[in-house]
């Protein structure tokens, strides 16, 4: 059985480590049996869908994307006030995807369109409106400049903020140079669509990938661009891979999945081949209208290579995301995921099970971010509402 935090907090007080405080150990040991399942309060309604929510790395800031051209920068050391609030350039149906530099100062947005716009964020002005009240620079994905080619799913900034990887409808990973401003590679990775790209570690030299062809695969930036071919196959979904979050240590990763799952996965089991034709029984099958079919729920695939799966929640409609809990408030212990069914499900990572299930949203929750350091989350909806969920109890009951 878990040490009741009580008794940690008297060998804290007593000092019996030694070291006058908690161990990081001892932070996400406690942290993590306080989960975010206060009905939450929220914190900004748009009037368009919500797509994206994350915390900085620091947590002292909050992204969200909506639908409707409008990106918000909330301070969340400061009641949750508007620090940014962008009208988007060029946008074709809704963002994308956003992220923040290393060092908190750019952000980049994406739509279904291969122009990927940065704004500065730290220029002290609230109001950023495309190109009248500040300029959003335009970079350019496209090889040929044909701007009507493809559409970008996924961007992120490398750990040094002089590089953006992009991933794209037209089976592609794009690498654009900030510093020189201009498209550094074009490598076609999959054979179809290229939904989400992430990094392993923080030397950003191995990447995975996640695509409608139902495949992850392992990238090593160190060779790649001489090989074209990733360093490994990582075979297991039914369907289309539509997010990918890895653990940050080079070797684990998550991904969620059209097939109603998620799988945590280990690249040390990857392949150098792909062994099989993933096992198909309803071709006619489409994700943005149609419910999954309940028959094709026990489906496996005969060559699955992934440590674990997770299901109960569902991967309908849009790109769904799911991400590790934190490292330092929970040890990575849970996955979360959003969901269509207008929850956010909590797995524990060893047994599988549900930890929570939290509902409160009108309609799917396409995102959701938990705070680095608190017992925070944030979910993003269609139903166009931005909440916050916290631990049930009163400041004064933090294990803090």
């Amino acid at each position: 059985m878990p040490i009741p935090t009580t008794t940690m907090l008297l060998a804290r007080e007593a000092n019996y480590s030694g070291q006058g405080r908690f161990s990081s150990a001892d932070c996400s040991h406690v942290l993590g049996r306080y989960l975010p399942v206060n009905s939450p309060g929220q914190i900004d309604r748009m009037n368009s869908e919500a797509y994206v929510s994350q915390f900085s790395v620091d947590g002292s800031l909050l992204v969200a994307g909506f639908q409707g051209s409008r990106i918000r920068i909330y301070n969340v050391d400061n009641g949750w006030k508007v620090e940014k609030d962008i009208n988007a350039q060029s946008l074709r149906w809704t963002i994308t995807d956003t992220a923040l530099s290393p060092d908190q100062r750019h952000l980049v947005y994406s739509s279904l369109t291969p122009l990927v716009h940065i704004v500065n964020v730290r220029t002290g002005m609230t109001d950023s409106r495309a190109n009248i009240t500040e300029i959003h620079e335009h970079l350019d994905f496209s090889v040929d400049g044909d701007r009507d080619s493809f559409n970008i799913f996924s961007i992120k900034f490398s750990t040094d903020g002089r590089e953006l990887v992009a991933g794209g409808s037209d089976d592609s990973i794009y690498v654009y140079d900030l510093e020189a401003n201009k498209l550094a590679m074009r490598l076609i990775a999959h054979t179809d669509d290229v939904n989400t790209v992430s990094f392993a570690d923080e030397s950003g030299h191995v990447m995975f990938s996640g695509s409608d062809d139902n495949l992850c695969k392992v990238w090593d930036r160190r060779c790649f661009a001489e090989s074209g071919k990733p360093a490994g196959f990582l075979e297991g979904h039914l369907e289309g891979i539509t997010f990918i979050d890895s653990r940050g240590d080079g070797h684990y990763f998550i991904s969620n999945s059209k097939d109603q799952t998620t799988k945590l996965w280990d690249i040390r089991r990857m392949s150098s081949t792909t062994k099989s034709r993933t096992p198909r029984t309803y071709y006619d099958w489409d994700y943005r209208w149609m419910d999954y079919p309940a028959e094709a729920r026990n489906q496996k695939h005969p060559c699955d290579r992934s440590v674990a799966t997770y299901r109960g929640h569902s991967v309908l409609r849009t790109l769904i995301r799911c991400y590790f809990s934190p490292t330092h408030s929970t040890g990575q212990k849970y996955i979360y995921t959003g969901s269509f069914d207008k929850c956010v499900y909590i797995y524990d990572v060893v047994t599988g099970a549900i930890a929570a299930k939290l509902a409160w949203h009108n309609d799917a929750i396409r995102d959701c971010s938990w705070h680095p350091y608190f017992p925070v989350l944030v979910s993003s909806s269609w139903d166009h509402v931005v909440a916050r969920w916290e631990f049930p109890g009163s400041p004064a009951d933090s294990p803090a």
